[in-house]
């Protein structure tokens, strides 16, 4: 995986590469106000989560999971809310767009994404325990 977890990040960008460029197939339904409302609703949700989550970390992010060396540990702003606000971000605006676009590929690729920033998240949990013991608490 690299030492600093390379192979998530191009893992992550294949999917999202997969996500963008997917064609319309599968699961579809009629365009409504309510899933107009929800797809909104998840895709701004998110993007306000992921902008807010890039200044909460400041010069500690970076898109590799490992922590950075002269990185520091971010508790406030979204973080004292979620543990890792850019991945559920993410999966928000996908989801949102999902359902924006009555696009059944791109919603069942919003489950994967969920499933791989668990995984990656997992990861993530272990070195960032080792970097900062107060981590868990």
């Amino acid at each position: 995986m690299g030492q600093r977890g390379e192979a998530w990040v191009v893992i992550q960008a294949i999917l999202l590469l997969l996500y963008a460029t997917v064609p319309q197939a599968g699961l579809a339904w009629s365009n409504s106000a309510v899933a107009e409302a929800i797809g909104w609703s998840l895709a701004l949700a998110g993007g306000a989560l992921f902008v807010l989550s890039i200044f909460n970390l400041g010069r500690s992010l970076t898109p590799l999971p490992r922590p950075l060396p002269d990185g520091k540990l971010v508790t406030g702003g979204a973080y004292a809310l979620v543990r890792h606000p850019i991945y559920s971000a993410v999966i928000l605006v996908a989801a949102g767009f999902a359902v924006l676009t009555e696009h059944g590929l791109r919603l069942v690729l919003s489950a994967l994404l969920f499933l791989f920033f668990d995984l990656k998240a997992r990861t993530e949990e272990r070195w960032l325990q080792e970097k900062y013991p107060k981590y868990a608490a």
